[in-house]
């Protein structure tokens, strides 16, 4: 490829993740080696099942349609534009395609070789995360233009995509490991594999491991003359060998191969390589792995005939928040993966109760609202939910309710024996006010839009953050729609909004210590919901409403996605967004400590550089709430 061209395309690059992460000498190297695809209207790029390519791809230009198979039907899953990352699943599995790429308009893609970027991963921790995300990162909407430039994940097993879990989970590998001295003789070390049908040996000393061979070693150093069958290991072993704890995931293993571009990680006591030998971990177990738990949860919960055994499912769901917190995940792929699986309890939930009552009378949705739909609820903290039906004749309208709040009713009590306690506050689809017909939710939504009060407004912010988990998406997008068009131009309701998110009380006092609670059970604790969390997420929703920021409903989904939209501010957003991830951390560990919601943080107990950490993560809050005062006419502060 001519200099000139290796340029062009490294200028295209250098403006999406992860290439903007390289520097521009590094650019030019994978330009040169880049393949450059022209594809026609409707070509296919590959598809379900076809063997990986060596490549993965960036779209250069067009449009390059995403699709699984969901329930025999082809689904469409999203739409890469340019600058977008897909294709990427041969970077981490060994078996086929799980998805479709196929050009929805004429189309150019580059072809970067995994061979040729595989480097760049192992140097660059940036590219690298940005790989980790691809194991818990979907856009559900698949018209979502928002995360243009942003990695596609294509390790899409369901139909609530939410298959990524397995790779948080422990991985199974081999614990009866070969081990060999380093005064072993070739000849005799590879014998000893053969019998054991195994590729690799770990060589320790005292039981401590100091390097490995492998099948590979044989090939490349005794097979081409390079060192006598005779030799000792010694000369021939790969040391230091890369070592990792018991408790392992699939997604540390497989990034670990990745970065240090080795076949087999040995597992230790402690991870270290002064500790006693555990195991061996080859990417044969990695694909094993994939092949083999195609989302264990997802299907336990569809196979679920009653509340016991969702309970038991969310229990599971509980452990793997706990390890993936101790494994030090990051917080979005967890509240992403809980997400999913949350919903898909909420699903089978609402298709329990209708196997009880029988099929529905008219169309409807069941919405997730609050924590959940913001997909934030970790903890098993208390429900809320609405329910939305299709418009019906008149005469059949109280009939039609009667079975929607019976409906409700019904699921409310399983989710119950769940874990999930009823809403204090009544705001579940069981609740005559909260399950009712399209109409009336486009009457209730431009009540609180139009002619906000302070009543009312103390109870609709929590309805902005939903989320569908049963029935007609179109109801939801009318709904979305609404919305939309009604915050268009309407200075009422945002003054509501904007005073609604600065009417909790300061989380620091005058002298900068925590503001604890003076009475009642929780006396001398932090409530690091109220006056903490909560002000982010009230402010991240009024934010993206007044940007119009639609299908993103997570806080730090749409704190990151402010700081692209409104980049003035972005240092405040991003600020917000690393806060809010910090705060929640505090209240999950929290709450998984005391079984609790977390709501209430016992300072005492903290030390002294959580304490400091907790102080830092408020601080934040401060240019948060000057932002809004400076962005909306706010009567109460003007």
């Amino acid at each position: 490829m001519s200099n000139s061209i290796a340029e062009n395309i490294a200028i295209f690059l250098k403006e999406y993740a992860p290439f903007k992460y390289l520097n521009f000498e590094e650019l030019i190297q994978v330009a040169t080696s880049i393949g450059v695809v022209n594809l026609e209207k409707h070509k296919v790029l590959f598809q379900i099942n076809d063997k990986l390519h060596e490549s993965f791809y960036v779209v250069a230009s067009g449009v390059i349609n995403l699709s699984v198979i969901a329930d025999s039907e082809e689904t469409l899953l999203n739409k890469c534009y340019a600058g977008d990352v897909f294709g990427l699943r041969p970077f981490f599995a060994k078996n086929n395609y799980m998805m479709t790429a196929k050009a929805r308009e004429e189309s150019i893609v580059y072809a970067i070789p995994i061979k040729v970027f595989k480097p760049f991963v192992a140097q660059n921790p940036q590219v690298l995360d940005f790989l980790l995300e691809s194991f818990a990162t979907n856009t559900r909407n698949p018209f979502d233009k928002e995360n243009r430039g942003k990695l596609i994940t294509d390790n899409v097993y369901t139909d609530v995509q939410s298959n990524e879990f397995q790779y948080f989970q422990s991985l199974t590998y081999n614990k009866t490991p070969l081990k060999v001295n380093k005064t072993s003789i070739v000849k005799d070390a590879a014998q000893l594999m053969t019998e054991n049908l195994v590729d690799s040996a770990i060589v320790v000393d005292q039981n401590y491991p100091i390097g490995i061979v492998t099948d590979t070693d044989f090939r490349n150093k005794i097979a081409n003359g390079r060192f006598p069958i005779t030799a000792t290991l010694d000369k021939i072993m790969s040391s230091p060998v890369i070592t990792v704890p018991e408790n392992i995931s699939v997604a540390e293993s497989q990034l670990l191969l990745l970065k240090y571009n080795v076949s087999h990680l040995c597992v230790t006591v402690d991870g270290s390589d002064k500790s006693e030998v555990k195991g061996i971990i080859s990417e044969h177990d990695l694909i094993v792995a994939q092949a083999n738990n195609p989302g264990v949860l997802i299907k336990e919960i569809k196979r679920s005939l009653s509340p016991k055994e969702l309970k038991s499912v969310r229990e599971k769901l509980t452990e793997l928040i706990q390890s993936s917190l101790a494994k030090n995940i990051p917080l979005p792929h967890i509240y992403n993966i809980s997400g999913e699986i949350i919903t898909a309890i909420i699903k089978r939930a609402v298709e329990l109760a209708i196997l009880d009552l029988g099929s529905p009378p008219a169309r409807f949705a069941w919405l997730s609202i609050g924590s959940q739909g913001r997909k934030e609820q970790l903890l098993l903290t208390d429900q809320d939910s609405i329910l939305i039906f299709e418009d019906v004749a008149a005469e059949k309208y109280r009939d039609v309710k009667d079975y929607f709040l019976k409906l409700g009713k019904r699921t409310t009590e399983i989710l119950e024996k769940v874990g999930y306690n009823y809403c204090p506050n009544g705001h579940m689809a069981s609740n005559m006010l909260w399950c009712k017909s399209l109409s009336d939710w486009i009457k209730q939504y431009n009540s609180w839009m139009k002619t906000p009060g302070e009543n009312s407004n103390d109870i609709s912010s929590i309805f902005f953050d939903y989320e569908i988990a049963f029935g007609e998406g179109k109801i939801e997008d009318t709904i979305a729609d609404l919305v939309l068009i009604n915050s268009k131009n309407n200075a009422l309701f945002f003054d509501y909004l904007g005073n609604d998110a600065l009417r909790k009380s300061p989380a620091l006092n005058f002298f900068k210590k925590f503001n604890v609670e003076e009475e009642g059970e929780n006396k001398g604790k932090f409530d690091i919901k109220n006056k903490a969390i909560m002000p982010l997420v009230d402010g991240a929703r009024l934010f993206s409403i007044s940007l119009n920021l639609r299908g993103i409903n997570n806080t730090f989904s749409r704190f990151k996605q402010l700081a692209l939209v409104d980049p003035k501010f972005s240092e405040v957003y991003l600020n917000c967004a690393d806060a809010f991830l910090i705060l929640s951390k505090f209240r999950t560990l929290e709450g998984l400590k005391n079984d609790n919601s977390g709501d209430f943080i016992n300072i005492d107990e903290l030390t002294k550089v959580e304490k400091e950490r907790l102080k830092n993560a408020l601080m934040p809050m401060k240019e948060l709430e000057d932002l809004i005062k400076d962005k909306f006419q706010l009567t109460q502060f003007s």
